[in-house]
């Protein structure tokens, strides 16, 4: 993809998704994710009816008078999006591939970054960490972040979600709100991803085709493994066929579903043909 088309593709997904974040995201995203911290303000007279637990004894002994202690919610966030740039990301059957909503779901989220003066950070991964944009503001920051993902080209083909979440651990110390975007193919991170939702507040966004859930019946099709680059033919008419792929569909979404509850991940499920305005809403105000 030629500059100029990188440029254009990055005007069409500002000009959607900012209206989107401004108009729709604004309130819901600060009221979810605002007010996670209390900053220490100023001090003011104890009135009645105040709770006298946030008497402040220093200001009080001093002045001979009760004070109280003010606090307001800290500002400023640092989000970090963690995108999944596997070969699966090229999967997509009717109205967009899993990789063009993931862009879109990260221009939406920068974009409500820039609404609320908060910080936003990337790490793109496959199997290893193929890039690790820092944290800043503003709206330069924000473009560039859109840009790379549009026309991001990993080396590698395979997903690892455990290593991906051990690299967010370390690398950013102060607790963070991270959200996951990825098809969730891996089954290896139940430990990580608990131990870093300890530390940072995880939302995940599970991105999924109609074709993930259920097998076209064309006959026989020559399948790709597009993360292992191996293929076989399938007989998709055969029954069997379709029953052992609705049971594998079914048993891994329950491995899913299980594995974020237990570590209290908030997450929604969003489908490449249909609209993820209403579900993310609801993600948002479910918090």
């Amino acid at each position: 993809m030629d500059t100029s088309e990188i440029l254009k593709k990055v005007r069409r997904i500002e000009i959607k998704t900012r209206g989107l974040s401004k108009n729709i995201f604004a309130g819901e995203y600060h009221s979810a994710f605002k007010g996670r911290g209390m900053a220490f303000s100023e001090v003011r007279e104890y009135q009645f009816g105040d709770d006298v637990r946030s008497i402040d004894w220093n200001v009080t002994a001093r002045f001979n008078h009760p004070y109280l202690k003010i606090f307001e919610e800290e500002r400023e966030l640092t989000i970090m999006l963690m995108i999944d740039v596997s070969a699966s990301g090229n999967f997509g059957s009717i109205k967009s591939l899993k990789k063009d909503l993931a862009t879109e779901l990260a221009a939406v989220l920068a974009f409500s970054t820039i609404q609320n003066n908060d910080k936003v950070g990337v790490i793109f991964f496959s199997d290893k960490i193929e890039k690790f944009i820092p944290p800043k503001k503003g709206k330069k920051h924000t473009l560039r972040i859109i840009r790379e993902a549009l026309d991001f080209h990993p080396e590698s083909a395979g997903t690892d979600i455990d290593q991906a979440l051990k690299y967010l651990t370390n690398v950013i110390k102060k607790r963070c709100t991270t959200f996951i975007i990825s098809d969730f193919l891996d089954k290896k991170f139940s430990d990580s991803i608990k131990l870093a939702n300890k530390k940072h507040d995880l939302i995940v966004l599970q991105l999924y085709d109609r074709h993930d859930e259920e097998l076209p019946k064309v006959g026989d099709l020559k399948v790709l493994n597009s993360e292992t680059g191996k293929e076989l033919w399938v007989d998709t008419s055969s029954q069997r066929v379709q029953k052992v792929y609705k049971k594998w569909w079914i048993e891994h979404n329950q491995f899913l579903n299980e594995t974020f509850m237990r570590s209290g991940v908030d997450y929604v499920k969003l489908r490449t043909d249909i609209d993820y305005v209403k579900p993310l809403v609801q993600l948002f105000k479910r918090r």
